[in-house]
């Protein structure tokens, strides 16, 4: 026999949720799943779980058991459409009509898993009894429910106009005020001359950057302007890959550009001086001591790193006196420089090299030239390292030096002492070779050395009082001096420790 087409289900228990033919866990019974690990998510990925079933409330506030959990059942026969429900044959007139009895539907309960949840209620007390509306002359209670209606109607009518204008005119005005943030009014005004900020006002219109072109390489620099005559600072492995016929652009803070022509430069210090013309109104930066600088002074580093023009970054003096030694890309020598530089660890990268490290006065102390990058500096992919807080700048007082002998004579001259060294010495201190790279004696004759009594074999193992640990560390202290400096050595022969006094030489530089 067929089973009976269902009647739709009272809509009064209508679930929150599509009933699960399958009784898929958590809405239908218990089903072939395990508890997942104890983890949490911010979201559920399905919704908010059921929780077990508990104990609800009917209409009345009443407590209801727990309803254990319905068994499986078949999935109910699709329903017909309501659209799709066969019509009545057409009488003939005058014929009379009778209705075929319709079966009436079972009513189906409510399932008790959705009695049992209801996930926006709070546990309800019992409602607490209070006397009724007074009854009519026929026993019967007034029904105000139609007056009630009606008013209600009358209210929302009301409302609802209210709102549509509210709304309307919010929409067309932008709200019924304007809104304003707060804002702090005070007038910023100027930064005291020591701030950061202030020493770069009064800085950066002295510094310039450098954009050098040649047949095979280029590169960005800064330098910064040291006379109204239009000569600039930089490094010389700034201006290096111009070459004899390259092209050297240099761009002023306010943007302004000119062309520049390389006046003198010098590997071993790696300093070189170039030259505008034709520009007027230039600010030199006034140069400070660097002998006068102290451990733990703030700085302030300026260039252009990256090519990020006025680019400003601040530290402290983090050592004096570091020897360390920069290039050797030609791998003959001639491109090493020694400088016995100011360490900080204002940050700074490739393309400030050339720019001034100044001090609180915004006085040039230093020349940012080299960095210490991790891992050696820069990767194997051609990629450069960037700043660890390791930078080192050369001296000013030695930069001045030079720069005056570059504007000059097109040259700078170097302290010398007149002896080889032996750089594969593995020793503390610095040997002299027991043979000069000709072939001849270590000890130049006439030289310095030989005047002071130096011999081959001998190692050096202090510079006026200062210890020296390797050959670089002995070219870095002479380095600094200038040429015709009375030096002190003390050094060790056969075993025995010797002092000596030396007056430095001098060599022209390349």
């Amino acid at each position: 026999m067929a089973p009976e087409p269902a009647a739709p289900a009272p809509r009064a228990a209508q679930p929150l949720h599509e009933p699960d033919q399958y009784s898929t866990p958590p809405y239908g019974g218990p089903g072939p799943w395990a508890p997942a690990p104890p983890v949490q998510r911010p979201t559920p990925a399905h919704g908010t779980p059921v929780p077990p079933a508990y104990a609800g409330t009917n209409g009345s506030g009443m407590t209801l058991p727990p309803a254990p959990a319905p068994a499986f059942q078949a999935p109910p026969p699709p329903q017909p459409h309501p659209q799709a429900a066969p019509q009545p044959h057409p009488q003939a007139p005058g014929q009379a009509t009778h209705p075929h009895p319709q079966p009436q539907p079972h009513p189906q309960p409510p399932s008790p898993q959705w009695l049992q949840y209801d996930p926006w209620g709070a546990p309800r007390q019992p409602l607490i009894t209070q006397p009724g509306p007074p009854l009519g002359p026929d026993g019967r209670r007034k029904n105000r429910r139609g007056s009630v209606l009606v008013g209600a109607l009358l209210l929302a009518l009301v409302a609802g106009g209210i709102g549509g204008g509210i709304g309307a005119y919010i929409e067309r005005n932008g709200g019924l005020t304007a809104v304003e943030l707060p804002q702090d009014e005070r007038n910023g005004g100027g930064r005291a001359p020591d701030s950061v900020a202030g020493i770069a006002a009064s800085a950066l219109p002295s510094v310039v950057t450098l954009h050098v072109s040649g047949t095979t390489e280029s590169g960005t620099g800064t330098g910064f302007v040291l006379d109204d005559q239009g000569h600039i600072l930089t490094n010389n492995h700034v201006v290096a890959p111009a070459g004899s016929s390259g092209e050297i652009t240099v761009t002023f803070s306010g943007g302004e550009t000119a062309n520049a022509e390389i006046v003198g430069k010098d590997s071993g210090y790696d300093l070189a001086v170039v030259k505008v013309s034709g520009v007027s109104g230039l600010k030199p930066l006034p140069l400070g001591n660097s002998d006068n600088v102290q451990v733990g002074d703030p700085v302030v580093a300026i260039g252009a790193p990256f090519d990020l023009s006025n680019t400003v970054t601040s530290g402290i003096i983090s050592a004096k006196d570091r020897p360390i030694t920069a290039g050797g890309e030609k791998g003959d020598g001639s491109d090493i420089s020694y400088v016995d530089a100011l360490q900080t660890d204002a940050p700074i990268n490739p393309g400030n090299s050339g720019g001034p490290l100044v001090d609180t006065d915004a006085h040039v102390i230093g020349i940012n030239s080299a960095i210490r990058a991790a891992d050696s500096g820069s990767t194997t992919e051609g990629g450069q390292a960037g700043s660890i807080g390791l930078g080192f700048a050369i001296p000013i007082n030695q930069g001045k030096r030079v720069a005056e002998e570059l504007i000059n004579t097109g040259k700078a001259t170097h302290p010398v002492i007149g002896v080889s060294l032996d750089m594969k010495y593995t020793g503390d201190g610095a040997k002299v070779g027991p043979e000069g790279a000709d072939g001849k004696s270590s000890v130049t004759e006439g030289g310095p050395g030989a005047k002071a009594g130096i011999q081959p074999g001998d190692v050096i193992t202090e510079v006026d009082g200062r210890r020296v640990h390797s050959g670089e560390e002995l070219i870095v202290k002479i380095r600094s001096h200038r040429p015709g400096d009375r030096l002190k050595l003390t050094l060790t022969r056969g075993g025995k420790d010797l002092s000596m006094t030396l007056t430095l030489g001098s060599a022209t530089g390349t």
